[in-house]
Parts: structure tokens; C-alpha cells; sequence
């Protein structure tokens, strides 16, 4: 899923080439795209755009007399520009069209995860914020206190869009990778030392990728938005040495996802259970790193 680097870069790209400009049309491929009635979408059609902003891992355009279109990408969700007149394509949910050209939503595989909000009034856009605090705008200390509000794995809280705006799991596993922190960890059972690391590294982790994909994109159009860079440090990894200390770096799978990790920057050694695997093993599951 794309998160607040890939998000940033992807509103600074779009403001740079709609602000200003009417929407002339919005063209659905699927109606199961759109998750509102009101306002409807023909009442947005001719509004010019004023702004584009990040709502923690969705996209809000701003739009003339109080209206909004929020995108939500979600896991396989992609934006692209394209020539005036394109069509969205086989993958494509929508194209809105602009006079200078069209942005395009697409999505792949068959799951259709992505949406779209139309929205009326700024007061509409709170459900879509989810209330997250925004790390890069924060204080160590309210980054603390956001932190220990709720008791969960350092992961989890970090991945709560109600407690942390923009971190998903890709960023995750790099900021506790830089933090040298486990990330089954309680939340409760960090030291003061350990919060003041942690801050450091999401903050230093996401102003790096920002500016990175920044620099990849340039006056482009980002069309390279993906979980897995070959730059990262753990995620995506798994099987491959740790650029730290050469270990290879370890998983834990669940659902969808997984979570990877260095058992030497980070848990001392220890192998994580991975919900599957360890269970199917048993007492055959090596405990450390070394056993492995």
C-alpha cells in the first residue's frame, strides 16, 4: 500500500499539473468504485481544482465551493497521467479528465480494494483522516505519548492509522530495522531510550524515502510506486543479508502480509514464531538464529 512517501510524492506530482484547472470529466469504470451518493459526482464536473493534500495514506483533491474527491488507494491501487482523452485501460477504475490531461486510477488483480469519496464540506473529510498523528509535524514527546496511549506490538501501533498517520507495513519494518528494536515488542515496555530511537529513525526513515522517491520521480509523473525497493534495508527481504550485519533477514507471515526483520540488529539473536511455519515444526523450530 502506498504510504506518506509515495503519497507525498503523488500530491506534489498532481498539484503540479491540476491545481488550477477544472475537472471537465469523471469517467467510472466499475460503480463499485464510488462509495458516496452525495454530492454527486456531476456536481463536481467544472469545479476547478485549489489544492491536493495527504489525509494519512489517501489522496483529497480540493475542489471549488467546498467539495472534495478523496482516493484511497489500498493495496494495489496506482495513479497515472496520461494524455488528454486516454482511457483507463484494462486495469483502469476511472480516469478524471482535465484540459492539460487525465489522471488515471487503476488497480491490479481482481480484488477491488481501491475507492473514491466525494465529499462536501471540510468537515466530511474527518472520517478520512482517521486521526493519526503526523510524526513529521510532532514532537518526541508527543510522539511518546501517542505511542503509550494504547498497549500493542511497536509494529501494530505503528501501523494504526488512529494512533500514526501515514506508516504502513513496508516503512514498518525499515524505521524498527534503523531502531534496532523488535517488532513484537510491547509498547508499554519501552524505555525512554528506545522511544527516543524510535522517534529518530520514523522520522529520518520517512524524510529519507520522501526525498528519494522525490529525486527518482523529478518533473516525471511517478510510475514506479511499489512496497518493495531494492534499496530497503529488511522489508521485502526475506532470505537476504542484512546490509548491517549480513544476517539474513527473517519473516513472519500473516494474512496478507508479513513482517521482516533482523534476528541480530533486533531481537538479540531470538527467531520470531512465524504463525505458520512454527506451528507446522513444533518443537522443531529453531530458537535463535544460530540454531538456524
Amino acid at each position: 500500500m502506498p504510504e506518506l512517501p509515495d503519497i507525498t510524492v503523488y500530491v506534489e506530482a498532481l498539484e503540479r499539473r491540476i491545481a488550477g484547472q477544472p475537472v471537465e470529466e469523471i469517467r467510472l469504470s466499475t460503480p463499485f468504485l464510488l462509495r458516496t451518493v452525495d454530492p454527486p459526482l456531476a456536481e463536481l464536473v467544472g469545479k476547478r481544482v485549489t489544492g491536493v493534500e495527504r489525509l494519512g495514506k489517501r489522496i483529497a483533491i480540493v475542489l471549488e465551493d467546498d467539495l472534495f474527491l478523496v482516493l484511497h488507494l489500498m493495496i494495489a491501487g496506482r495513479l497515472h497521467w496520461k494524455a488528454r482523452g486516454a482511457k483507463a485501460g484494462r486495469k483502469g477504475l476511472a480516469d478524471f479528465v482535465f484540459p492539460n490531461g487525465t489522471l488515471t486510477l487503476t488497480e491490479a488483480g481482481t480484488k477491488r480494494r481501491a475507492s473514491l469519496y466525494a465529499v462536501r464540506g471540510r468537515a466530511g473529510l474527518e472520517p478520512h483522516t482517521r486521526g493519526g498523528l503526523e510524526v513529521l509535524d510532532a514532537t518526541r514527546d508527543q510522539f511518546a505519548e501517542r505511542l503509550r496511549s494504547e498497549s500493542h506490538t511497536v509494529k501494530r501501533s505503528l501501523t494504526d492509522p488512529r494512533l500514526f498517520s501515514g506508516i504502513g507495513n513496508s516503512y514498518s519494518d525499515e524505521i524498527l530495522h534503523r531502531a534496532r528494536l523488535s517488532p513484537v515488542k510491547l509498547t508499554g515496555r519501552l524505555t525512554d531510550e528506545e522511544i527516543t530511537n524510535l522517534f529518530d529513525a520514523t522520522t529520518a526513515t520517512l524524510v529519507e524515502w520522501t526525498n528519494r522517491l522525490r529525486t527518482e520521480a523529478g518533473d516525471e509523473f511517478p510510475e514506479k510506486v511499489t512496497a518493495f525497493r531494492p534499496e530497503m534495508a529488511v522489508h521485502g527481504k526475506f532470505g537476504q543479508p542484512c546490509p548491517v550485519c549480513g544476517t539474513s533477514v527473517q519473516r513472519i507471515r500473516y494474512a496478507d502480509n508479513e513482517t521482516n526483520y533482523c534476528a541480530r540488529c533486533q531481537t538479540d539473536g531470538k527467531l520470531l514464531a512465524d504463525r505458520g511455519l512454527s506451528r507446522l515444526l513444533k518443537q522443531d523450530w529453531p530458537k535463535s538464529i544460530d540454531e538456524l
